[in-house]
């Protein structure tokens, strides 16, 4: 789904061409819609964990849901200044994301593998993303790419150490 144009219909003159600018916007609404879809399953999660690891998995899901609740304003507020709309509703993030919604989970060790299996997937989509944005002299997306690559290379590795 391309991004739509600002509601001002107008295309910011900033030195990015309009085909980049679509590629681009493209690329921050779909990490948009894994990210925001992220925070609420890790969100559930958090409220739902039970067992032996309770309490240290309900403070890395917390941790990482208000990570991931940050990072959507972020994404989205680029978006609105590259001129596009955000998405911002449930049935635009599900058409969006690759991540899936809520998958329950009998146990803590399955939500954690869920969710290690999810950072892994936005981190696979973002870093091809990183890419574009440089090529198109937009270091300031290429910025937020990198950071939410390293943002759910790391939040990976915390939720795998758990199943080693």
């Amino acid at each position: 789904m391309a991004s739509k144009v600002s509601a001002e219909g107008r295309t910011p003159k900033i030195g990015i061409k309009a085909a980049d600018l679509t590629a681009i916007n493209a690329g921050l609404g779909e990490v948009l819609s894994d990210t925001f879809t992220l925070y609420v399953k890790t969100q559930g999660y958090h409220w739902n964990v039970t067992g032996p690891h309770f309490r240290s998995l309900h403070l890395l899901f917390e941790e990482q849901y208000i990570e991931l609740r940050d990072a959507a304003d972020v994404l989205a507020e680029r978006m609105r200044a590259l001129g596009a709309a955000a998405p911002g509703s449930f049935s635009e993030f599900g058409e969006l994301a690759s991540v899936k919604d809520h998958e329950p989970a009998p146990d803590a060790m399955d939500m954690v593998a869920h969710l290690a299996a999810d950072h892994e997937t936005v981190a696979r989509r973002v870093r091809p993303l990183v890419g574009v944005a440089e090529e198109a002299d937009d270091g300031a997306t290429a910025d937020i790419f990198n950071a939410r690559l390293a943002a759910h290379e790391n939040a990976a590795w915390m939720l795998r150490s758990f199943l080693a």
